[in-house]
């Protein structure tokens, strides 16, 4: 049975290393902002996030979950 991930290592998974191709920092690693999902959403089920230029919408599902689409 696989265990339940923290949020530490979600927020240190490889795929959220924006360093640049994986090359060693001589710089130590700052642990990323943490967030709860209710300060995102703020009492609604949906939430707009623009990101680069680009629209996104993060939208709590009835089951708890989190779905993130362009």
């Amino acid at each position: 049975m696989q265990a339940t991930p923290s949020a530490f290592t979600v927020l240190s998974h490889p795929s959220l290393d924006h360093s640049g191709g994986g090359r060693v920092s001589s710089e130590p690693a700052r642990p990323a902002p943490l967030l709860e999902s209710a300060e995102l959403l703020k009492g609604s089920k949906t939430v707009g996030i623009l990101h680069n230029g680009s629209l996104y919408r993060l939208q709590a599902t009835k089951l708890g979950k989190l779905i993130l689409t362009k």
